[in-house]
């Protein structure tokens, strides 16, 4: 895999040169920023494929930038850091769009085959999705290839999660899958994540696609069972 550009914003000096080190010895192209308002300019460059952001920063924290980005380059694969080991807060950081979380004191080995596992994930999927037909559900149309949604030809915004959450289901209509599953599929069976985290993927993909999201036509939950696609007519 070729070395990519990747952005650390981290304000803890001695681990930012850390991180730094180990990227490089992986071959990618690392820009360290130490505070977060620079850290988001540095991280809007349209090279950058990877961000490894600190929970903790001054200027603006990483949720703040995690939610920027989301907002602008959905794309972007995020890795946040933290000092907390609180469930709450390795919960937030997944549901404001983080791709993948470390705690603090962590291994550089472990950071490495990581960002690894993420760009590499990336590529699969983008070869596999290359090859995909243009799934078409009535005024629902999702382009695999050039990752685009449009209902009745207004284009849909997602971030990387919410495209892969609905291109799967739409692929397998009407058939049930529970939070768990969905998580392995979608997140890759080795994420050591939460299920309760696909929940709040699936609500926001339902303020964006369906007409009312307190009423959703197209995903529905199956009551103590997990989700489903209905196509729309």
């Amino acid at each position: 895999m070729e070395g990519r550009r990747i952005v650390v914003i981290e304000d803890d000096r001695d681990i930012a040169k850390l991180v730094h080190g180990a990227l490089r010895e992986d071959g990618h192209v690392v820009e360290v920023v130490h505070d977060g308002v620079d850290g988001l300019a540095a991280a809007l460059d349209a090279d950058t494929e990877l961000v490894v952001i600190d929970l903790m920063l001054p200027g603006m924290d990483g949720l703040e930038i995690c939610r920027r980005l989301r907002s602008v380059r959905p794309e972007l694969l995020v890795l946040m850091l933290t000092a907390k080991t609180s469930e709450f807060d390795r919960v937030l950081g997944l549901e404001m769009g983080a791709d993948d979380y470390l705690t603090k004191p962590f291994s550089l080995r472990e950071l490495q085959a990581r960002v690894k596992a993420l760009l590499r994930r990336k590529q699969l999927l983008g070869e596999a999705i290359n090859a995909e037909p243009v799934i078409v559900h009535g005024p629902l149309t999702i382009d695999a290839g050039g990752q685009r949604v449009a209902i009745d030809g207004r284009e849909i915004h997602l971030t990387g999660r919410e495209f892969e959450l609905l291109r799967f289901l739409a692929r397998h209509p009407h058939q049930v899958y529970g939070r768990q599953e969905l998580l392995d599929r979608i997140w890759g069976a080795g994420f050591d994540g939460f299920a309760h985290t696909v929940n709040s993927h699936i609500n926001r993909l339902r303020t964006k696609v369906e007409g009312d999201p307190a009423d959703p036509k197209m995903i529905q939950t199956v009551w103590g069972r997990g989700y489903k696609f209905v196509p729309p007519t």
